[in-house]
């Protein structure tokens, strides 16, 4: 929800649209850059998103935290955590994401080049 939340365009009135929209957005930008993406959600979107593009996953139980307690999880089980870039606004999560060796980059930033793609 970092990056969702980035622009302030009501998503907060239908978190559901606003995750398929993010989804679509990201789908685009990975076919165009060849980018493996994942997309974490603090809880499953409803209806559920599909995509044979890029991966959608949700924590596996929606509370605080949650969708950042996932990323650390895939983080920690990925063998290669250097070549894994997290975008985040959490600074809590920036920093356990930059301790386990990935690269970390700011929503607002990754916001811009996705809409400039």
């Amino acid at each position: 929800m970092n990056l969702i939340g980035t622009r302030p365009d009501r998503w907060w009135r239908d978190r559901d649209a606003a995750m398929l929209a993010l989804v679509d957005q990201l789908e685009r930008w990975a076919a165009a850059t060849g980018d493996d993406v994942t997309v974490v959600f603090e809880r499953k979107p409803s209806p559920p998103i599909y995509s044979s593009v890029i991966e959608v996953r949700h924590a596996p139980r929606p509370k605080a935290n949650a969708a950042d307690d996932e990323i650390m999880r895939l983080l920690d089980a990925d063998s290669q955590p250097h070549a894994v870039r997290v975008v985040t606004s959490d600074r809590v999560l920036a920093q356990r994401a930059g301790s386990s060796g990935a690269t970390v980059e700011g929503s607002l930033a990754f916001r811009a080049r996705i809409e400039s793609a």
